[in-house]
């Protein structure tokens, strides 16, 4: 009886420890494959952003230089400083109107469709959402973020304007000035010609008066200037008005974009 009881015993242990045993060979495959199944998934790369200059065709005479105003109204209050220099000086210039700024300005709307031999109107978006058809943020500013999204910013900045009254657009200028190229070829296969510009008088209206006032009248011939027109409390609107005046006074002639041919890089405008 006690040889079969430590025979039994025996077995016991035997099976137990080739239990034991097998434990070590499965818990390290089942560990060393964590690693290839969990491994991190690469981060998708920021897209490719650019800022396209924009210039137009020189006077090439001394003392009368050509430059194209461009003013950007995306939401905010109309700034009367510079609209009422505008107006009292007969300068003509571009307006980049978004839908949201039109809703919140019937004054000022109805001061440009009065003055038609001043002012072009053009599409500067239904929201103010950057024209980058890939998600990313500009400025702080979330961006469109598919082609789809793209062309309801354009389409829809294009449908408010007709609905009030101006004429269809043909340049558009996106939030931020800047886009990706995907984005850029969507645009232009939508018939649109691309605003850039050659000189940021107002550093985005966030400019003291006196530094706006000295980079708009330090434009040259053939420079197209990219200020706003929407920020009625900043101190740039002043340096805006006051540079006007000056430009006047050097004998500067004003034009609109449709009024002149144009170049723009990064395929903006062929």
């Amino acid at each position: 009886m006690n040889r079969i009881l430590l025979a039994s015993a025996f077995l016991l242990v035997s099976i137990s420890a080739a239990f034991a045993d097998g434990i070590p060979s499965a818990v390290p495959t089942a560990v060393g494959s964590v690693p290839a199944a969990v491994s991190p998934v690469p981060k998708a790369s920021a897209p490719k952003l650019v800022e396209p200059h924009l210039h137009i065709a020189r006077s090439n005479l001394v003392g009368h230089a050509r430059i194209a105003l461009t003013f950007d109204a995306c939401m905010g209050q109309a700034d009367e400083r510079i609209l009422s220099t505008l107006v009292r000086e007969r300068i003509p210039a571009t307006i980049f109107v978004t839908a949201r700024w039109l809703k919140r300005n019937p004054a000022a709307l109805a001061v440009f469709l009065q003055n038609p031999d001043l002012f072009e109107l053009e599409n500067h978006g239904q929201n103010h959402i950057p024209a980058v058809d890939t998600p990313t943020l500009v400025y702080g500013i979330a961006s469109a973020g598919s082609p789809q999204a793209v062309r309801q910013e354009v389409e829809g900045g294009a449908a408010a304007m007709v609905a009030a009254g101006i004429p269809a657009p043909h340049w558009f200028r996106g939030s931020t000035a800047k886009y990706d190229l995907s984005a850029i070829g969507e645009i232009r296969a939508m018939g649109y010609r691309i605003a850039g510009y050659s000189v940021n008088g107002d550093g985005g209206s966030l400019l003291g008066a006196v530094i706006t006032e000295k980079r708009i009248a330090s434009a040259k011939d053939g420079d197209v200037v990219i200020s706003h027109v929407n920020q009625p409390t900043h101190a740039a609107g002043e340096g805006v008005a006051k540079a006007l005046v000056d430009l006047k006074a050097k004998g500067t002639e004003f034009v609109r974009l449709e009024d002149v041919e144009d170049t723009g890089d990064d395929k903006t405008t062929e």
